[in-house]
């Protein structure tokens, strides 16, 4: 029997590797439906709010447990460590690099037929683009094609860094971009602020 230090270690690499697709799964549902509301999709919101629930919650389980099972099976014939054995790649990154290029294609025609000026339009879709990568995920397929396997010295390095450094901070500019420099989430907490400075 496993000691439970061991299987504390698996349940916390399952977790891991849940966590890390249902983040690439949310960017998924985060590009489809800004690319819902940019086309100005007819449907009700109420009919895709379940579905975008279990397209970001529950996708990743059908890849995490196939996963998991041919861990435990390798495990076993080997009759120890089976190693860094990966989860599939999902193949959001890729879906999401495609309504990315179409949503800046909307963007493009829409500022260029209400531009005021030439260098304000190409400034607003810069705008524009740049602060979709981080809520698309964009920077995931910069390295998609290079694998851990396939990337040696520097380009390791490299690959790592930026990974790690995009990952851990992708909430946080997200935040700030669509929640903290917002103007009506601004407005708001200047509201809050000035009831709570009245209360006390």
């Amino acid at each position: 029997l496993l000691s439970q230090a061991a299987l504390g270690c698996r349940a916390a690499q399952v977790l891991m590797q849940y966590c890390i697709l249902a983040n690439h799964y949310w960017f998924l549902v985060e590009a489809v439906y800004l690319y819902k509301l940019l086309i100005g999709a007819v449907f009700s919101e109420k009919n895709y709010y379940r579905l975008y629930l279990y397209l970001g919650w529950g996708t990743p389980v059908v890849f995490v447990v196939p996963w998991m099972a041919a861990k435990y099976l390798k495990e076993n014939a080997e009759g120890g460590d089976a190693g860094h054995l990966h989860c599939l790649p999902p193949p959001p990154p890729q879906i999401n690099l495609l309504i990315f290029m179409r949503i800046l294609k909307v963007i493009l025609a829409k500022l260029r037929a209400n531009q005021k000026g030439y260098a304000d339009y190409k400034l607003r879709l810069a705008k524009a683009t740049l602060t979709l990568i981080p809520l698309f995920g964009i920077h995931e397929v910069v390295f998609i094609f290079a694998t851990d396997e396939q990337t040696t010295g520097i380009l390791r390095y490299v690959k790592v860094f930026f990974t790690l450094f995009l990952n851990s901070f992708q909430g946080f500019l997200v935040a700030v971009l669509y929640c903290f420099a917002n103007k009506e989430v601004k407005s708001e907490m200047k509201k809050k602020w000035q009831l709570w400075k009245l209360d006390h």
